[in-house]
């Protein structure tokens, strides 16, 4: 189906937003408007309505004139997008909206293999069918559980092991609650059934029961067997909460080094834009360093966590906590002393729910500064004069709460125009029945507690980076450390060089630490005065082992970007997600894997780089109750882009700057600021 673009008479568009900013309450009403106009008499469910990536040839010029202070030119058009149902026929349609001049550019019904993401209402109407359905009621009278005690679920995205099936599904997996708390933990005391459900008719498509051993087979439910839940809450702990801990206070007398206007971000050096939308979240959009251009958009753009329990039905658990529902939905609404500490400013976004309403998502993005110890030091020996600079950082975080798992995302920007990304995984396991008396155990999973297991998962993650190195046509290619050839020109064999490999192509590439390989992104256009060669940035990358299904299986083909650690692509305006748009349910992907066999030059073109990057998670029982967080991150350096240390500017650290105390019980020592020194200063003072 297609519309023409005109706006309705009805309709008024108004004056759009910077072309990076995230969608708003009035765009969201303007877009159900033209929607409903649209499809007179014809009842609509939005699945989403938001923010539209703007279109890139049209933003440059803009962002130029943006950055080099000059007269801005027409305003990039300001695009919408909402995926919704029509109840009549229970089609899924995909409307691209102009908002500024409130018309539909295109429409088209999404075909019936596709189904757009999970979205919040829809989890709710399915925890509660769940509930009330007279066959899942008939399991729990089964259990025969105590007073007080009671049962809930977790709708999971079905995933695929048919390539016929298009029916939109649930899998709901069924948990005990041993107390009425609401930090009670109903992951320690998972049921044996799990009823599936379709999400448009409600109808209970079957009840699955699931193994309690270490092999295939399964009886249908019992009475319960009591044991008791592992908590975390603290007023259900045994023990009691620890009494030795004293306050940290971070406290900035004068403020924050950091400005804000709307959402763009200026500090020391560094200025972007913080975007947000639905799906991924937190973005940053045109980051710039001393007024030069680095980067055009930052973000994280899938992330898939596929587990290892080869059981049915856990066969299909593999979460795409991006596509398949989206970090901005589950954003956490940050708290004052708890998420960030130290001087704190917020920033919100909306989402629509499913009668295309606007919510507000209360300061789901905190910014903050951080002390990361040391940036650079050094003592002359010969004078025993010490130079010091604290390392201080700007701290952009969004945390993402999806069913049991917390994930914290953080870019962290310091002086030396290093761009962090660091990622952390926290939250609850996704447990599953076990029957581990007696000492049995699996190989695939760790036991947790009594009668729960963890299975062997990942999490893969996707991070994308569009660069703007001193303009927008880029090379990426990689540079491997070798020894010299054994030759007159190396006559004691201890010579080592570098060797460039140009990535020319649309491809994927390996790491290689037996080779120290690093990749980089370099401008031919700009050469660096000093170096002789191009500017460049480059890809601390994080070693991970890629998704260890099969190649065969279907996770593997819904997945394939995380695969490889590297992919290479050129820009296209609809190409942002690395498993491809639409993930739920998914029969293979539609992403990096797809666009790289087009064989786009790549070398002097505008470019994307993506870094797949993960975990490997063999839980610990540590990590039940609650995981304590494992940490991983990528790091974006300048590599010749600079002609010297690029925070050789930051002003020395002393101590009637930063106030520091001193413990009462320790002696009167020097300050390393002031320039005393030890004794290996002082010798070799002595020997001169």
């Amino acid at each position: 189906m297609s519309l023409a673009t005109q706006p309705s008479p009805r309709i008024t568009a108004s004056s759009s937003p910077h072309p990076f900013d995230p969608v708003t309450p009035r765009e969201i009403r303007l877009a159900v408007q033209v929607l409903e106009a649209a499809f007179p008499g014809v009842k609509l469910r939005y699945n989403r309505i938001d923010i539209h990536e703007p279109i890139k040839h049209e933003v440059v010029p803009y962002i130029e004139a943006e950055r080099l202070r000059q007269p801005l030119p027409r305003k990039p058009t300001r695009l919408l997008y909402s995926y919704f149902h029509r109840l009549d026929t229970l089609e899924c349609c995909k409307a691209l909206i102009n908002a500024d001049t409130a018309s539909i550019v295109s429409t088209k019904v999404l075909p019936k293999t596709v189904q757009p993401p999970v979205d919040i209402d829809e989890l709710a109407v399915i925890e509660e069918v769940c509930m009330k359905h007279p066959a899942v009621q008939a399991e729990i009278e089964k259990l025969n559980l105590p007073p007080g005690m009671a049962v809930c679920n977790d709708p999971w995205m079905y995933g695929t092991d048919n390539q016929n099936e298009t029916r939109r599904m649930f899998q709901c997996f069924m948990y005990m609650m041993e107390v009425d708390h609401p930090q009670n933990n109903h992951y320690s005391l998972p049921c044996k059934f799990s009823p599936v459900f379709d999400a448009f008719t409600h109808e209970l498509i079957r009840m699955d029961y699931l193994p309690g051993g270490d092999d295939h087979s399964f009886v249908e439910t019992q009475a319960w067997k009591p044991v008791k839940a592992v908590q975390y809450a603290h007023d259900l702990l045994d023990e009691p909460v620890r009494t030795d801990l004293k306050p940290y206070v971070v406290q900035q007398p004068e403020g924050p080094s950091f400005n804000v206007d709307g959402n763009f971000v200026y500090w020391q050096k560094w200025r972007f834009r913080v975007g947000f939308n639905n799906r991924e979240g937190m973005v940053l959009y045109n980051v710039t360093y001393d007024n030069r251009s680095v980067f055009y958009r930052l973000s994280v753009s899938e992330m898939t966590v596929p587990y290892g329990d080869p059981r049915a039905p856990y066969h299909r658990k593999q979460a795409f906590d991006v596509g398949d529902v989206g970090f901005g939905l589950n954003a956490n609404q940050l708290s004052l002393g708890c998420d960030c500490l130290g001087h704190i400013k917020y920033f919100n976004g909306y989402r629509a729910d499913s009668r295309g309403n606007p919510v507000l998502l209360k300061n789901i993005i905190c910014m903050h500064e951080q002390d990361n110890g040391i940036q650079h030091k050094h003592t002359n020996y010969r004078s025993n004069a010490a130079t010091v600079v604290r390392n201080r950082q700007l701290v952009m975080q969004m945390i993402c709460t999806v069913a049991n798992y917390e994930y914290i995302f953080a870019y962290i920007f310091d002086q030396a125009a290093n761009v962090e990304l660091e990622v952390r995984a926290t939250g609850i396991l996704s447990t599953v029945p076990f029957d581990n008396e007696d000492g049995k155990t699996v190989k695939w999973g760790t036991n947790v507690g009594p009668g729960v297991m963890a299975p062997y998962h990942q999490h893969m993650f996707s991070f994308r980076v569009d660069p703007a190195l001193d303009g927008f046509k880029n090379t990426v290619y990689y540079e491997d450390s070798v020894p010299l050839p054994e030759d007159d020109q190396n006559p004691y064999l201890v010579g080592y060089t570098t060797q460039q490999t140009i990535i020319s192509k649309s491809s994927a590439a390996d790491l290689d630490i037996s080779r120290s390989r690093v990749f980089k992104i370099r401008n031919d256009s700009s050469i660096n005065p000093i170096t002789y060669k191009p500017v460049a940035y480059k890809l601390h990358a994080a070693p991970s082992q890629m998704l260890i299904q099969s190649k065969n299986s279907i996770g593997h083909q819904r997945a394939e970007f995380a695969s490889r650690p590297i992919w290479v692509t050129k820009y296209r305006d609809e190409e942002l997600y690395a498993a491809g748009e639409f993930t739920n349910q998914s029969h293979r992907a539609d992403g990096v894997e797809t666009w790289v066999k087009r064989n786009d030059p790549t070398e002097d073109e505008d470019v994307v780089l993506w870094h797949t990057f993960g975990l490997t998670h063999n839980p610990r029982v540590e990590d039940f109750p609650v995981m304590p967080m494992e940490r991983t991150s990528v790091m974006l350096r300048p590599d010749g882009f600079f002609t010297k240390n690029p925070a050789i500017d930051v002003p020395q650290s002393s101590q009637s700057f930063n106030k520091s105390t001193l413990h009462p019980e320790d002696a009167a020592v020097s300050s390393c600021c002031s320039g005393a020194g030890g004794s290996k200063a002082k010798l070799y003072k002595r020997m001169d």
